[in-house]
């Protein structure tokens, strides 16, 4: 994963990275822990099985209808999106991408 530091990306100040195609944007002055980039190639994965575009269709969709369902809070909303609760829910657990079952984010955990 190619790794950009820089000071616009990600907006706001309630985000320390962004994942956009395989290439990890990275403001300024954040550490990139070993749980933050597993959490990030999650991320990755997640978007190589849905073949990128719909990836990122479903993401937006999903978070629209999170903000609908939070009354607008925007970050509660992301936190809401299924692709980012598996991603926080294994993000530390480092040997989780070997195993991850595909559509992960769609399943029950076990």
């Amino acid at each position: 994963m190619k790794i950009i530091y820089n000071s616009i990306l990600p907006f706001g100040r309630d985000y320390s990275a962004i994942n956009l195609m395989g290439v990890l944007f990275v403001k300024h002055g954040i550490r990139l822990t070993p749980e933050l980039l597993n959490h990030e190639a999650i991320h990755s994965a997640q978007m190589r099985e849905m073949l990128y575009l719909p990836f990122y269709l479903l993401y937006v969709l999903e978070w629209l209808w999170r903000l609908l369902q939070t009354r607008g809070n925007s970050l509660e909303a992301y936190r809401r999106i299924s692709f980012e609760r598996e991603a926080y829910a294994h993000g530390s657990d480092l040997s989780y991408l070997p195993r991850r079952r595909r559509f992960a984010q769609y399943r029950r955990p076990t």
